[in-house]
């Protein structure tokens, strides 16, 4: 009986601060990535109406035309990534100022402000309201996107770094999920119901700061940044649920002679430093490939995909929910095989799955004929194209890039380096959104070619210059940039 007590002690601590650490961050990032989809003409049909005070009618008694309202939609969705490149940018600073956990704990702050601004926009009568509160839970969501995958990986242990840092992306998937259905006609996408639909946010928020406070901070912070080993020495105690954490404190303080042997790492020391730039620009570009790859553009198609195959509208609300919950089962695959394949093997096996599907996707695209009867199975070979896209995206992409920056970079070029990598892959992400339907317009299929291009380079970047660190120690991977 002491045996079991003991075993399920020993894991239930870990867990407790990896759910405390990743729910109430990941789940802004994904969940408000994803709940505008549903109500987008439920808003739209708000903000265009003459009973929204601050948009009412003007000297000719008209309403808001289509243009201006499709104008003020694309700012609600658009700003978001614009507060996500603010708060990215905001890593270094605030971890290094409060702390991996003290730095998540009060960015809960914006959820709270950022929630009262969407929830009362509708009673407001406020398209503004509703911009500032996608504002301020984009900042929210790009300071989490470098504070989380940071607090996880440095509270793992070397062997489960890889599996606790997909953690992140498995909440994402999840919580887009969760925001598909409750967006659904029957749950809370209703002219009624939105607004509680987008206050849910808050939620996540009250469980981390319930949670959070009883689990320790970073005991690489505090040892390699605040240089206090008895708080370092009692939170990897409480993290590991043993006094045996002697080899792991030898570790650590490996790396903290180290640093004293460099100077202190800024930004123009991380952009001339041969051994800073080179994993920099490895960091910058697995963020790159898991944004310009394609899957925002491909789930953005996914819906007129499905419709073209003789689906009803609700039946391909039913398949984009399918394809949400095999993003979620994947990227749970991933989590159970990254410290068994590698984070190189299998970001190479995502990337190629990738590529294969959007071949098939763009083949598909350009023989289908809606008016003919003869090519109906190429529109199911698209269905089918879109949702192994989404596994081959989960497979490692996915994942991989978020926790990555932090294998790569001891504890003092750490900060700086998370900042640029979450700054770069929320302006990748903008970029994707903000261009693809024009292209799209302009090209037609043909600009699946653009993303087949990209994926055929990262393929062939990270085959070749991006090294593996599973069971490696930072000390180790750092060792081999210096060389």
């Amino acid at each position: 009986t002491t045996e079991i007590y003991t075993l399920s002690l020993h894991d239930a601590l870990p867990i407790f601060a990896i759910a405390a650490g990743a729910i109430g961050s990941s789940f802004q990032h994904g969940y408000n990535t994803g709940v505008l989809n549903a109500p987008q003409e439920l808003i739209e049909d708000w903000i265009s109406s003459c009973n929204n005070s601050t948009v009412g009618p003007g000297p000719d008694n008209k309403c808001m035309d289509k243009t201006t309202v499709t104008l003020i939609w694309s700012w609600v969705v658009a700003i978001f990534c614009i507060g996500g490149m603010m708060g990215g940018s905001m890593v270094g600073f605030v971890s290094g100022w409060l702390g991996r956990k003290g730095g998540l704990l009060a960015n809960n702050v914006l959820v709270i402000i950022a929630t009262v601004l969407m929830g009362l926009s509708k009673t407001a009568g406020s398209f503004q309201m509703l911009i500032a509160g996608r504002l301020i839970i984009g900042i929210n969501s790009g300071l989490n996107a470098g504070l989380a995958p940071m607090y996880l990986s440095e509270i793992a242990p070397t062997s489960m770094r890889g599996a606790v840092g997909t953690v992140y992306q498995l909440i994402i998937t999840i919580s887009i999920l969760l925001s598909q259905i409750l967006g659904m006609k029957n749950v809370l996408g209703t002219e009624s119901g939105w607004p509680l639909l987008l206050s849910l946010t808050i939620i996540p928020a009250i469980f981390q700061v319930l949670t959070l406070p009883f689990c320790p901070e970073s005991p690489k912070f505090l040892l390699l940044d605040k240089d206090d080993e008895m708080a370092a020495n009692k939170a990897l105690t409480w993290l590991r649920s043993t006094i045996e954490v002697h080899d792991e404190m030898d570790e650590m303080k490996q790396e903290q002679e180290s640093m004293k042997l460099v100077p202190k790492v800024t930004l123009k020391e991380m952009l001339t430093n041969v051994a800073l730039r080179k994993p920099l620009i490895i960091a910058n570009m697995m963020m790159l490939a898991q944004q310009l790859s394609g899957i925002n553009a491909a789930i953005f198609f996914s819906t007129a995909i499905f419709k073209s195959a003789g689906l009803t509208e609700e039946d391909s609300q039913s398949a984009t929910l399918g394809m949400g919950a095999m993003n979620v089962a994947m990227t749970f695959v991933s989590l159970i095989l990254i410290e068994k394949a590698g984070r190189k093997t299998l970001m190479l096996a995502g990337l190629v799955g990738m590529l294969a599907m959007t071949i098939m996707l763009l083949v598909s695209l350009l023989v289908f004929d809606e008016g003919s009867s003869g090519t109906s199975w190429v529109s199911y070979l698209a269905i089918v194209a879109v949702i192994l896209f989404v596994v081959g995206f989960a497979t490692g992409p996915g994942s991989i890039p978020w926790f990555f920056v932090t294998e790569l970079f001891t504890q003092s070029g750490r900060p700086i380096a998370s900042s640029i990598a979450v700054a770069v892959n929320w302006s990748a992400n903008f970029l994707v959104g903000l261009c693809f339907s024009p292209l799209q317009l302009a090209v037609g299929p043909y600009v699946f070619i653009i993303f087949i291009v990209l994926q055929i380079a990262f393929i062939i970047y990270v085959s070749f210059v991006v090294p593996e660190t599973k069971n490696r120690t930072v000390e180790e991977v750092t060792a081999q940039f210096r060389k």
